[in-house]
């Protein structure tokens, strides 16, 4: 019975390797590769990212785009101010304390801003959009009107983006005006410029 259940064992090991031999030749069809999870992507691969080198690699891709965190979440000010405002590290670290990351470039950039947190300095982002210092732009009356997917018209789909980078030229007031004439909305001088 031993014998019978080794010869078992040697014959199923040999019909193993016969199928690895003939799935590794050139003949054989590979299976279709499967698609990047886009938590995979490090910080070393954002250096050929559109958009500026954070000094933390901030993934607007996962935060929105995969685990659906609206904009207002971390923007609170957003519907209450002018400035949309840059989240401050205890929002950041109210997920992140219990959150640790998917792999270890995750877990690399999340020590980064830990070691921030604890060491109680700020992170010294880089900014992408700004108005210039005559425009008047109250984000507030914008989220009122255009509601939840107002930031996409100026900034563009932020969920699927790895880095934020500058989609619209907003300093272009040939923008603001399209999108106001579009909208049948103020075209007064005054309503941008005081």
């Amino acid at each position: 019975m031993r014998k019978l259940a080794l010869l078992a064992a040697g014959t199923g090991l040999l019909a193993l390797g016969a199928v690895v031999l003939f799935e590794g030749s050139s003949t054989a069809q590979q299976a279709p590769a499967q698609p990047p999870r886009p938590w995979v992507l490090s910080v070393e691969d954002s250096a050929g990212l559109k958009g500026p080198k954070q000094p933390i690699f901030f993934r607007h891709d996962i935060h929105v785009g995969v685990n659906k965190t609206p904009c207002q979440y971390c923007h609170y000010s957003v519907a209450e101010a002018s400035e949309p405002g840059i989240p401050s590290m205890a929002t950041c670290m109210g997920c992140h304390l219990i959150v640790s990351g998917r792999d270890s470039s995750d877990k690399a950039e999340i020590k980064k801003l830990r070691d921030a947190y604890n060491a109680k300095q700020p992170v010294e982002w880089v900014r992408i959009h700004s108005v210039a210092r005559h425009v008047h732009f109250p984000h507030m009356r914008h989220i009122k009107v255009l509601g939840a997917n107002a930031c996409q018209t100026c900034h563009g789909d932020v969920a699927r983006m790895p880095q934020v980078f500058k989609v619209q030229n907003i300093n272009n007031m040939g923008f603001c005006i399209t999108c106001h004439v579009q909208r049948g909305v103020n075209r007064d001088c005054t309503a941008c410029h005081y």
